[in-house]
């Protein structure tokens, strides 16, 4: 292309882009600047100024086979691409603008597009961090705070000047702010890319923390919220209707490689006299350091005597090196004070239903293989862990072992209507002592019912009998059930009816059918006694009312349904998750608060956890990797710089030690909409949306939930529209939103065709009751690829996909979720972590059903469930799907209608709709 600047009407310039790889039209008197042409408003096909030579893709190695030859079609049409381009790369589809400029009130300064281009180009320094910090991710840059002497590289690095330098692009009181870039949807298609990119930066004012470190704030895959700008008050949150709020996940597993969260171990714990707030990195020390004041209520207190006293050399210490000052996440032992007993062993009680359908199925023998292999990965290092056995099906099954004997007793008790303990010892052994006599039953069981002929389930009785064994103590009920409960106490009938499933009353069919779970999981709360669901029937077993226990008791419920251990993929799925969950440390005895600045209420709560009081979660049993959402109301006007949010989490560990983890965040305050805008999280909002949509489905209808979430997308839409670009409240042939929530129509559609709550006539209401539960308990960075999932072109790799890098095994580029991208000679890769597909096309060479699957052609390939990959505590089934083979699978992997560009138009006519008048979302 020519040189622009030679074809421009006079005062305009044309400005190189290179993340966008196009010219960027600025008028110099106002600043103004446009992706069109101002001559002919035509926007320029993508291409490199005169000047420089723009980077290219690298060449395919001849190494790697080539599958097909030609070129892919793009997403959106016109443009052509081999493969997918490096994110921000060439070939990346920029947010090509038409029509009227969009523009953001207050920020359009002289200058600003070049300031922002400038800025974008400053490289970013990178921070070690054992939170998983990676290259990109938000850092929070600090000045030294009282008495705080200088860290390795500060002075290095320039010292006051240069943090000075550093703080002047933080945007807070006065200084740079956040820049808000608007686009335009309609124009802009997604890259799902952007949905591995972290949240906008959070940007402190200078002096807000005592730490000049990364640490000194807690990673977002600990604790994130809606918005890293909080509004001063309600009215901005009201305008800009985005929901506030945060989802937390407090015992997120630690990857290798990674540290551990630091232990305070001197049992030396600062705390707030008036608010209880843990000392951290956001306190000021005042009076000489004799003295700090809490960043929560501004309370002063006094330091404790001890706190720069080293215990383990027994000399004074440096206060400075203390990890509660210096890190955001961090764990205190805990002093006898914080204990109402001595820190409880870890109790394992498993409820094994033997009745002829989970003996028939192989469940049985599949279970009782995985303990045994499994028992050396129980928690045990203090040796304490107690373990019992208890069988059942209409009758109940109780067994008697001994440390001085490898066999055991089976007790019977037939009469399930009044359920009592037949023996009161030897029924709950310690496993270390007891240990050859649990092989020798775990051995036996299943041969010992393999005749058994008994059809039912007491499974009600069962748990009673359970929790009187483990009253006493606590811990964690397993129970493993192929059968809706029949006999006894909380027995259930068969409320499936095809009739009302997609119709009103469906919702229903989700609601809790027996008054018994709900009752009882609040007497396992109290008791500290979590209870886990592995459900495995093939008929209806009623998941929305079995999953009630672990709901309100902090557990998690696993379904398989029509689960058979002689399909080898059921039989190692279930090993391989039952084996992870029997390894996985977890918090015993747990109770759970969120505190925050004065003017911030917690108003409600989602997740597995009964609420004790306002705002007490009770959690008896706290498992790795599990997200909480928690809902935010501004009371009063905030008037500080910054707000904190601490969540404390006092338990007790697997290994018998007391102990509290503080969680710490700190995020700046704004009266200005537009940092609101551009400060928020997309993958939290729908996150919390998820979790307050299944709470819709409960409460009213899931077509209440569906609208709901909805129209908090249109509302959020029209906000920007109104407040932050030129159309206002008027017409606009734009959708526009800003660059950080490009992401939420995407994730917002997801979670719209999600099983949990589509609109479907032929969606099991089991099925839909489970989807539900992963809905409310994912963290957000495995949530999303399950509502939105991840899609790769496999045959067509660049040379790099498939080898080990830095970060692990390097996938390929993921590609826009349409079936448009299906191609007939391809081969393609959908998963979201809970199921994979993998797609071949017809037309595929045979050279490339020979690599991948060791058969002559693909005629003689087969669909259907094969094998399994791991990822986490989930065991994804894989299912191949050929583009001719069955209906019920190519339906799977076809698109749910409407698609993305059918959802953003009618996006774009709800937000016409509704401008000339407010709405209120029934999710605010």
């Amino acid at each position: 292309m020519a040189d622009p600047n030679q074809q421009l009407p006079p005062g305009w310039t044309a400005e190189w882009e290179p993340d966008n790889q196009r010219y960027l039209f600025v008028e110099a008197a106002t600043g103004r600047a446009q992706w069109e042409h101002p001559g002919t408003g035509a926007v320029p096909e993508q291409a490199a100024p005169p000047t420089t030579v723009p980077p290219t893709q690298p060449t395919q190695s001849t190494k790697r086979r080539q599958y097909a030859a030609g070129q892919t079609q793009a997403y959106y049409g016109g443009a052509e691409t081999v493969a997918a381009p490096a994110f921000g790369g060439v070939g990346a589809q920029p947010p090509a603008l038409s029509g009227a400029q969009l523009f953001t009130p207050g920020l359009a300064a002289e200058n600003q597009f070049s300031q922002q281009q400038q800025q974008q180009q400053q490289p970013q320094a990178t921070a070690p961090s054992y939170y998983g910090q990676q290259q990109g991710e938000p850092e929070y840059i600090n000045a030294p705070g009282y008495g705080q002497p200088p860290v390795a590289g500060y002075a290095a690095a320039g010292g006051v000047g240069q943090l000075a330098d550093q703080f002047g692009q933080m945007g807070i009181n006065g200084q740079k702010p956040f820049q808000l870039q608007t686009v335009n949807l309609l124009t802009s298609p997604p890259d799902p890319r952007e949905l591995e990119v972290p949240p906008p930066q959070i940007r402190l004012p200078p002096g807000a923390c005592l730490a000049n470190t990364p640490l000194a704030n807690a990673h977002y895959s600990y604790q994130r919220s809606t918005v890293n700008a909080i509004p001063n008050s309600g009215s901005i949150v009201g305008k800009s209707k985005i929901p506030l709020g945060l989802i937390i996940t407090p015992y997120r597993s630690v990857k290798e490689g990674e540290e551990a969260v630091p232990v305070v171990t001197d049992t030396i714990i600062a705390r707030c006299r008036r608010c209880r707030t843990y000392i951290n990195p956001y306190v000021q020390f005042i009076d000489g350091g004799n003295r700090w004041r809490c960043c929560m209520c501004g309370m002063s207190n006094e330091v404790p005597q001890l706190f720069d006293w080293d215990q383990a050399r027994n000399q004074p210490g440096d206060r400075w090196a203390r990890a509660e000052l210096n890190h955001a996440v961090v764990e205190f032992v805990a002093p006898t004070e914080y204990m109402v007993r001595p820190p409880q062993p870890a109790v394992y009680i498993f409820l094994i239903d033997v009745s002829h359908s989970a003996v028939q199925s192989g469940m049985v023998a599949t279970a009782t293989r995985t303990i045994l292999e499994n028992l050396d990965r129980l928690p045990n290092e203090d040796q304490r862990t107690k373990v019992a056995i208890i069988a059942y099906d209409t009758s109940i099954y109780f067994f008697s072992m001994s440390p001085e004997s490898t066999d055991c007793t089976m007790l019977v008790m037939s009469d399930v209507d009044d359920v009592f303990l037949p023996k009161p010892n030897d029924l709950l052994v310690n496993l270390s002592e007891c240990r050859a006599s649990m092989e020798s039953l775990l051995g036996r069981l299943n041969d010992m019912f393999a005749e058994n002929h008994t059809v039912g389930s007491a499974l009600g009785p069962a748990l009673q009998s359970g929790f009187k064994l483990i009253n006493p103590i606590g811990g964690k009920l397993i129970v493993l059930s192929s059968s809706l409960p029949s006999v006894g106490a909380g027995a259930l009938k068969n409320r499936e009816d095809p009739k009302i499933l997609g119709t009103p009353k469906e919702s229903g069919l989700l609601q809790t059918a027996s008054p018994f779970y709900k009752t009882f999981a609040i007497e396992c709360s109290r008791a500290q006694v979590s209870v886990d669901m592995f459900l495995f029937s093939a008929a209806y077993q009623d998941v929305a009312t079995l999953a009630c226990l672990p709901h309100y008791t902090s557990g998690q419920t696993y379904f398989y349904p029509a689960f058979n251990a002689a399909r080898s993929e059921d039989a190692v799925k279930f090993a391989h998750e039952f084996g992870e969950v029997l390894a996985m440390p977890i918090m015993l005895e747990a109770v759970m608060r969120v505190r925050a600045t004065r003017g911030i209420r917690m108003s409600s709560f989602h997740g597995n956890f009964f609420v004790r009081s306002t705002d007490l979660l009770a959690m008896p049993a706290v498992p790795q990797d599990t997200s909480y959402a928690i809902e935010l109301q501004i009371e009063e006007t905030i008037s500080s710089p910054f707000v904190v949010f601490q969540t404390a989490i006092l338990h007790t560990t697997c290994y018998g030690e007391r102990r509290i983890r503080v969680i710490t965040t700190a995020y700046p305050v704004t009266s200005n909409l537009s940092e609101v805008f551009a400060s928020a999280d997309q993958v939290a909002i729908a996150t919390l949306l998820a979790n307050k949509a299944v709470e819709r489905t409960i409460t009213h209808k899931l077509e209440d939930a569906r609208d709901a979430v909805q129209s908090k997308l249109v509302e959020i839409l029209q906000a920007y529209k109104t407040s932050m670009t030129a159309a206002g409240a008027g017409a606009s042939a734009q959708l526009a939103v800003s660059e950080n929530l490009k992401m939420l129509p995407v994730l917002v559609l997801g979670l719209l065709k999600n099983v949990g709550i589509r609109q479907s006539a032929q969606i099991p209401p089991d099925l839909r009751a489970y989807a539900q539960a992963l809905l409310t308990s994912l963290p957000s960075q495995v949530l999303v690829p399950y509502i939105h999932p991840t899609f790769y072109s496999l045959h067509n790799m660049p040379p790099e996909a498939g080898t080990v890098g830095e970060h692990g095994v390097i996938l390929p580029p993921p590609l826009p979720l349409t079936s448009e991208r299906l191609e007939r000679h391809g081969l393609f890769l959908i998963e979201d972590g809970q199921t994979l597909f993998l797609w071949v096309g017809r037309d595929a060479v045979p050279q490339l059903v020979i690599d991948v699957f060791d058969l002559p052609n693909y005629e003689t390939l087969r669909g259907g469930k094969t094998r399994e990959m791991r990822r986490g505590v989930y065991h994804p089934h894989l299912y191949i799907v050929k583009e001719d083979g069955e209906p019920p699978l190519r339906l799977i992997v076809q698109d749910v209608l409407p698609s993305y560009q059918q959802f953003i138009g009618q996006l774009k006519d709800k937000v016409r709709t509704c401008s000339g008048g407010s709405r209120n979302s029934m999710l605010d």
